[in-house]
């Protein structure tokens, strides 16, 4: 009886995580193509391009040797982001709520922090220029910065990764605690079951304003414009992401579009009390809330420039401050 009951939790888990992957791959496309290509007024890719088409183009290129003093961890960071994001899934659905350890916003923020970290290695470990190794400026005889320190590309966006997780990303924490104040506990299942019985933490005056914080922690963890220091095209290219190619490279892909819907998850068994499974029509929530923050990111982005540390510090200081504010709220 009990292997029968085992089993058919980790069908369930299984299945949830499949077609909530799959929806995933939907999500960059959508962005570009309802959001951005209409903004710019545009015709914009297929749907299926971004997140589908793209990692199967780049699972058959060629893959470049790139220099790195840890080479075999820096190919791994990639696949350590997708099966962190996959952890997160997994954590949040009913199935995972018999492990303690696993489902409490403690371990989410944990994952989350692993992501953040990923990053900061992905620049640090990369020591190369589209993949030729370039260190710059020359220092022969007479040369007119014979004094300045040698540095690369990816060596300023993972000063701009650590940057973030010190600060850039507190919001979306504070926002993620905001919960605690009306289920008194940090445990998933405790803050689902609460929203069940007293209705969504979402419509209260703490969890309106957390959720206001929750979406700009979103933008921020996931570097999008105008947060988007770590990759902005106009200095630092493509930041940690620069040397990834072929299948590397569509991991990147497939992660981003399955963080994304990872993150609205969150929010849903957070903020309205629905986690993910395909046992229930809360499935069909989950995927409503993804739709809504990729819309709602798609247009904040649309306009957007790239926020220097002058936007950048009190932006943060500000939602911080509300985020401390909807903690207070829900204290009283």
């Amino acid at each position: 009886m009990f292997e029968n009951i085992l089993a058919n939790s980790i069908v369930a888990v299984i299945l949830t995580v499949l077609v909530c992957f799959v929806i995933s791959t939907l999500l960059p496309g959508i962005e570009r193509k309802y959001i951005h290509a209409r903004i710019q007024q545009r015709i914009g890719p297929i749907v299926i391009a971004p997140g589908i088409m793209a990692p199967i183009k780049f699972m058959f290129k060629e893959n470049v040797k790139v220099s790195s003093p840890v080479p075999g961890l820096y190919k791994a960071l990639p696949i350590i982001c997708f099966i962190v994001v996959l952890c997160i899934l997994v954590a949040l659905t009913p199935q995972a709520y018999a492990i303690p350890a696993l489902s409490s916003l403690v371990a989410i923020v944990g994952f989350l922090k692993v992501e953040e970290i990923c990053y900061v290695l992905m620049g640090a470990l990369s020591k190369s220029v589209m993949s030729v190794r370039m260190p710059f400026p020359d220092k022969i005889k007479g040369a007119a910065h014979l004094k300045s320190n040698r540095s690369f590309v990816e060596d300023m966006s993972a000063r701009r990764s650590l940057r973030m997780i010190t600060y850039g990303s507190f919001p979306l924490y504070l926002a993620l605690f905001a919960p605690i104040t009306a289920a008194r506990s940090i445990f998933l299942q405790d803050i689902v079951t609460y929203q069940q019985i007293n209705g969504p933490f979402l419509f209260t005056v703490s969890g309106g304003i957390a959720a206001v914080v929750f979406f700009i922690g979103y933008m921020i963890i996931l570097n999008e414009y105008p947060f988007s220091i770590i990759k902005a095209k106009s200095d630092v290219i493509e930041g940690p992401y620069m040397e990834y190619a072929a299948k590397y490279r569509a991991i990147v892909y497939l992660t981003r579009g399955f963080f994304m819907f990872v993150l609205g998850a969150i929010f849903s068994v957070l903020f309205i009390g629905v986690p993910p499974t395909i046992l229930s029509w809360g499935i069909i929530v989950n995927i409503i809330v993804a739709l809504i923050f990729v819309f709602m990111m798609g247009i904040f982005s649309a306009f957007a420039p790239v926020f220097t540390n002058r936007q950048l510090l009190p932006t943060i200081l500000g939602t911080t401050l509300l985020g401390i504010l909807a903690i207070v709220i829900g204290l009283l």
